[in-house]
C-alpha cells in the first residue's frame, strides 16, 4: 500500500466537512483536481461521480475506494478522508463508511492500481483491528490506525518501506501545522446569496476569494447549471441550494485553490 503510505506523508488525510456521500466525493475529487501535476480541465468530479453510478465502490469494514482512470502518464496518488460521524454509502455490509480513499489511475499506472487495492482488500479481511476506525476521534487517530494496518498487511516490506514507516509514526500531526506538500491548499466555505435583480453577495471569510468571486459576471449562472465554476485559480463547488420568498436564493459552496508561495495575497 504505498499510495497509501506516500498519501499520509505527504499530509492528503483530511477530515471531510459533512456526512453526505455526494459531497464527500466531490470534495475529494475538487483536491485531487487542485494538484499542480493533474492537468487543467481534467474533471475528476465527473469521472468519479459517474463510475460510481455504474457500480458502488464501498468495500465494507467502514471502507470505501472510488477512483477516476485518466488518459495521461503521471504517478498514481490518492487522498484519504475521513467522516467521524459515517456516511451512508450503500456498502455491501451496510455498515457506514469512515474512510474514502480515493484514487486518480492514469494510463500507465493501472497494474500498480490494482496491486493496491488486492493488497488494500486482504488487509481489510486480515488486519485484527479493521473496526477500530469507528473508535478514531480525531485524524491523528486514523492516521496511526493507517500506518499500522499499512505496517501488519506489508509484513514483507522493504527495509526502505519499514523506515518511511518508522519516520512517520514518530511525527504526530500537531493540530494547525501546515501540511508538509500540501500547506499552500486552500479550503474555503463559501454562501451566495442570489435574486432576481439583485447583485450575488459572497459571503466569505476570504476577502481575497470574496473580491474574486464578487468580479465574474456569471457565477451564479454556472453554479446553477453545471454545480461547479472555476476561475482563477479557484474552483467553487456547489454544495447545496435553498430556495427563499421573493425568488432569493441561497448556495452553500466549497472553494478549492492550491497558490504558489507562501502569501494568500495575490500579486498587485
Amino acid at each position: 500500500m504505498d499510495t497509501l503510505l506516500d498519501a499520509l506523508q505527504e499530509g492528503r488525510l483530511f477530515e471531510l466537512p459533512e456526512s453526505d456521500k455526494t459531497h464527500a466525493l466531490q470534495f475529494l475529487a475538487h483536491i485531487i483536481e487542485a494538484f499542480p501535476e493533474t492537468p487543467a480541465g481534467t474533471d475528476v468530479v465527473g469521472l468519479v461521480l459517474k463510475r460510481e453510478e455504474i457500480a458502488r465502490t464501498g468495500l465494507g469494514q467502514g471502507w470505501a475506494c472510488p477512483h477516476a482512470r485518466v488518459r495521461y502518464d503521471e504517478d498514481l496518488k490518492c487522498v484519504i478522508g475521513w467522516s467521524p460521524a459515517g456516511i451512508d454509502y450503500g456498502a455491501p455490509d451496510k455498515k457506514p463508511v469512515s474512510i474514502i480513499v480515493m484514487h486518480v489511475v492514469p494510463d500507465n499506472q493501472r497494474s500498480h492500481y490494482l496491486k493496491e487495492i488486492s493488497i488494500l482488500a486482504k488487509a481489510l479481511t486480515t488486519y485484527p483491528e479493521v473496526e477500530r476506525v469507528y473508535r478514531a476521534k480525531n485524524l491523528d487517530d486514523v492516521r496511526l490506525y493507517l500506518l499500522d494496518m499499512i505496517e501488519a498487511t506489508k509484513s514483507s516490506a522493504t527495509p526502505d518501506a519499514r523506515a518511511r514507516m518508522i519516520s512517520l509514526q514518530t511525527k504526530p500531526v500537531v493540530a494547525g501545522q501546515p501540511l508538509p506538500e500540501l500547506n499552500n491548499l486552500i479550503i474555503e466555505p463559501v454562501t451566495i446569496i442570489a435574486g432576481p435583480e439583485l447583485k450575488p453577495v459572497i459571503l466569505s471569510q476570504n476577502p481575497f476569494l470574496t473580491e474574486s468571486l464578487e468580479a465574474i459576471p456569471n457565477l451564479v449562472e454556472k453554479l446553477e447549471t453545471e454545480g461547479v465554476y472555476q476561475n482563477g485559480g479557484w474552483r467553487v463547488l456547489r454544495r447545496s441550494v435553498v430556495a427563499f420568498q421573493k425568488g432569493r436564493v441561497v448556495y452553500d459552496c466549497l472553494a478549492v485553490k492550491i497558490i504558489s508561495g507562501n502569501s494568500l495575497k495575490p500579486p498587485a
